[in-house]
């Protein structure tokens, strides 16, 4: 039992220190509230995020860390004023579990910029204080509001990279218009995030570039992927060639890489969106700015609006992720070939078939 008297029934993987290496570790769950929604986790993808705070890159590690912000599953159990959902639903959980509710973004339905702060997944604090604690587990309870009904012709497997990674390229794609056919995309970076912007800019009907620094990434990218040109950005004639060309870049890249070469690829009024979070400053030159009257952004996940939108888009027109579903037992691994980026393009963990009582 714990300290609430609440049974320690939910099992999950978590680090317990800075090393970042996961192992079973049993906790508790909040009681189901009125509002709330309990799921049975089926997937989860993994994540950058699980990365970072598995060991502490932030300095801000509440261990132990149960990972994972990338959840699909089966509804169990729903509260007495719950309406969305029934027993038995294919649901989806992302990033954030809570928010004030009550500012101008939360009323806006993009809760991710909540001004008292969104409520992270995993290694959050909770409304009743507790240390929120991810999908590497059996199950969560969560509020209805931040869960998104999946159909149920769409896998669940497919789903959870669609709480992160595609929620992270598609918001800004649509709030800076680029749903239009017959724009021209960049797309710097071809991992979890950047594959997704590639089939989502197709989906919309543009033109895709890939730049990435591996010449081996090529074939995938445009047989596989179906982007319509593959650019290595260290090959100066390359990217020459591509001057002025692109309405908008997004940049998934999480290495640290220059920015000038790619602001030189925008047409007048082209945008440059930055998702990924390189380690030094963004730097550029101040005229690769303002001749041609560019905008550099930022952008994180999306508003619940925005992923209920994207999650219903993904199943009316068949765009699924690519995957490497593994054992919760392969997560260590799995942590170490993200780093190394050896992974095409998002491992998901089979949290039902493998996650069992030792």
């Amino acid at each position: 039992m714990s300290s609430k008297g609440v049974a320690d029934d939910c099992l999950g993987w978590a680090a317990r220190d800075a090393s970042g290496v996961l192992s079973p570790y049993k906790f508790s769950r909040r009681t189901l509230g009125n509002e709330d929604v309990h799921i049975k986790i089926t997937h989860c993808g993994v994540c950058y995020a699980d990365v970072i705070w598995t060991r502490n890159k932030h300095g801000d590690s509440m261990y132990p860390v149960v990972p994972g912000h990338e959840i699909a599953g089966i509804v169990t159990k729903v509260g007495s004023s719950v309406h969305r959902f029934n027993v038995g639903d294919h649901v989806g959980v992302g990033t954030y579990v809570n928010s004030c509710r009550d500012c101008e973004y939360c009323n806006d339905r993009e809760e991710v910029h909540c001004t008292k702060g969104s409520v992270f997944t995993f290694n959050g604090v909770d409304f009743d204080g507790t240390i929120t604690k991810g999908g590497y587990s059996g199950y969560i309870v969560v509020h209805e509001r931040y869960c998104f009904t999946i159909p149920k012709t769409y896998p669940l497997a497919s789903a959870a990279p669609l709480l992160c990674a595609g929620i992270t390229v598609y918001s800004p794609m649509v709030r800076h218009k680029m749903n239009q056919p017959g724009k021209s995309l960049g797309v710097i970076g071809l991992g979890g995030l950047g594959h997704m912007a590639v089939k989502f800019g197709k989906a919309f009907g543009l033109s895709v570039t890939v730049f990435s620094t591996s010449l081996s990434k090529k074939e995938e990218a445009l047989s596989l992927l179906g982007a319509d040109k593959f650019v290595v950005s260290s090959n100066q004639e390359e990217m020459k060639a591509m001057a002025k060309s692109l309405d908008f870049i997004i940049d998934t890249a999480s290495g640290d890489h220059p920015f000038d070469p790619y602001m030189s690829l925008l047409k007048t009024y082209g945008v440059f969106v930055l998702v990924g979070f390189p380690s030094h400053e963004v730097k550029f030159s101040p005229a690769n700015l303002n001749i041609g009257s560019k905008t550099v952004a930022g952008s994180i996940t999306g508003g619940t609006k925005d992923i209920q939108e994207m999650i219903d888009f993904c199943a009316a027109n068949g765009i699924h992720p690519n995957i490497e579903l593994i054992p919760i037992e392969y997560a260590n691994e799995a942590l170490e070939r993200l780093i190394n980026r050896d992974v095409k393009y998002r491992f998901v963990i089979d949290v039902e078939n493998s996650l069992k009582e030792t």
